[in-house]
Parts: structure tokens; sequence; C-alpha cells
């Protein structure tokens, strides 16, 4: 995703105020599709639909699991302790409480560190021996303060602090979830929005954190650009002109009058060069994006 594209989206999200304090139903909708993504690709089985009955409503799922409905509802509460900036730091101490208030209740160790060596399911990397974790988690925590100090790149710093701590993986369950809202920690004490991580996304993702084992972070700095400016264009719906206004591809290819095709669209959409976003098995763009897209494409 070119950086020029991703700055000017953030530009117009940030000429509509503090992204901590965005208008009640534009923060209830990210906390909502926040929660649904990085749960479901835990393996939750709570529909987006659901879980925003959950949250909505208050209101119990019937046929799910009570662990599905309870991770629903403190993710939820974790992620809240996020954005109002309640729990605002990069480091070990944030990481235990947040960990403790999605699990409290569903794990026995929650807000503590694994005790026992654990593997990573699908991954050929070990996490490193329990023996070892206190003295990582120390060093990954200065190396994210330094990078902060040199006022590194933030998606660079983002992918390195992120892989550490999930390389790490410090604790018996719920390492992913945690690690991402560090992540949405650092953005938004950056000035970014809430990046969400889709189940549609989950085999990049993956493939992402993978790949920096062997060769580095690109693949997954590059991951988290292409979600960011999908974040962008789901806030900037919200609050937004009619120009940010998500359409689906006929009806951006109507509305903007391009020569792109549908399937050129779609297709410059997966390659993570066309802003876009798949929501209800569709995806989705809007005029701005398309605009800026032929904007930097063209010069």
């Amino acid at each position: 995703m070119d950086r020029q594209i991703l700055n000017r989206l953030r530009e117009r999200m940030l000429d509509r105020g503090s992204l901590r304090n965005l208008p009640e139903k534009t923060l209830l909708e990210s906390l909502i599709l926040n929660t649904w993504g990085t749960n479901a690709i835990e393996g939750n089985t709570l529909t987006l639909d659901e879980v925003t009955k959950v949250i909505e409503s208050g209101l119990t799922v019937p046929n799910r699991p009570i662990r599905d409905l309870m991770e629903t509802i403190q993710l939820r509460a974790a992620l809240a302790e996020v954005v109002s900036g309640k729990i605002y730091e990069v480091n070990m101490k944030s990481a235990l409480n947040l960990h403790d208030i999605i699990f409290h209740g569903i794990l026995l160790d929650a807000g503590q560190w694994r005790m026992v060596n654990v593997r990573i399911l699908g991954s050929k990397h070990s996490p490193p021996r329990v023996e070892k974790l206190i003295s990582l988690l120390q060093e990954w925590e200065q190396h994210y303060v330094t990078m902060e100090m040199r006022r590194e790149d933030v998606f660079s710093q983002a992918a390195e602090m992120h892989f550490g701590f999930e390389s790490i993986h410090p604790f018996s369950d719920g390492n992913g979830r945690v690690g991402r809202l560090l992540l949405n920690i650092h953005f938004l004490n950056h000035n970014w929005p809430l990046i969400h991580i889709l189940p549609r996304d989950r085999r990049a993702y993956i493939h992402a954190l993978e790949s920096a084992y062997v060769n580095g972070m690109d693949k997954l700095t590059e991951f988290l650009k292409i979600n960011m400016a999908s974040s962008l264009l789901f806030g900037l719906d919200m609050v937004g002109s009619e120009e940010d206004k998500l359409l689906t591809l006929n009806e951006a290819k109507k509305a903007s009058g391009t020569d792109y095709s549908t399937k050129y669209m779609a297709l410059r959409i997966n390659q993570g060069e066309l802003p876009g976003i798949r929501l209800n098995n569709q995806w989705k763009t809007s005029l701005v994006a398309l605009s800026l897209y032929g904007e930097i494409r063209g010069r």
C-alpha cells in the first residue's frame, strides 16, 4: 500500500477530530468490528451480527459456547480501556492487564505469564522456554522504547513490536488477542485509528508472521499498511463526506465514471494497491480511495 495514500486517508480522518474521541456510534461500530475480528480469527464462533447483538443490546446468543460470549464481552471491555487511554503503554504491565480483562473467569492463569512450555499451532517455530520469558520480555519492552526514541517509521515499528511479542508467546493462551490490542495502543498513540484484522485476513496474517522469522519484517509491515487502509475506509465511511462513503465495486464504477472494471478494482484491492474492505462478502471502496489510487498510480 502506497504510504502517500495512507497518509492522505489519515489526514481526512484526523480532520474529523481526535481518534480517541470519535462520535459514539462510530466508536461503537469500530469496537464491534475489532472485537469480532480479533476473536474470530482465533476460533470464536460468534458472527458479526451476533457480536453486534451482544455488545449493543447486552443480549445472549443461544447455542453458542459460554466462553465465546465471555470473550466477546471482556475483549470489548479491554478494547474500551485502550481507546479511552486508561491502558496506554506498550509494555509488560499493559499486556498483563489486558490479558486479565479478556480472560478473567475463562482461564485459570488470566493475567499471568505462562508457567509451561508451549508450541504455536501450525508454526514451524517454537516459542522460548519458560525460564527465558521474563528476560526476553524485558528486552522486548526496552527495544520498543528505543524505537520510540528514534522515531522510527510507525508501521515498521508496529511490525517489530508485534512480531517480537508473538514470537515470545508469553501466555498459555490469548497471545494473539493481547498482541493485537498492543498494536492498537501503538497506532492510537501515533494518531492512527484502530487496525481491524478480520477473519478473511487470517491466512495472510499468519503468513506474514511466519515470514518474519526468516525474511524480516517486510511482509508484516506491508500487511499492517494494507489493513490500516481498510480500517481508515471503515472509519471514514461513518465520519467523512459523501466521497468517503463505502460503495460496492459496481457502485463505485458508476459513481466515479472510471474506466477501471470491477474485476480490475478487485484485483488491485487483493494486491494491496487500492484501498478496500470486504464486508458482507462484498468488496467495497470509496470515491476518495479511487481518486487517490488514480492520482498516485498516474504520477
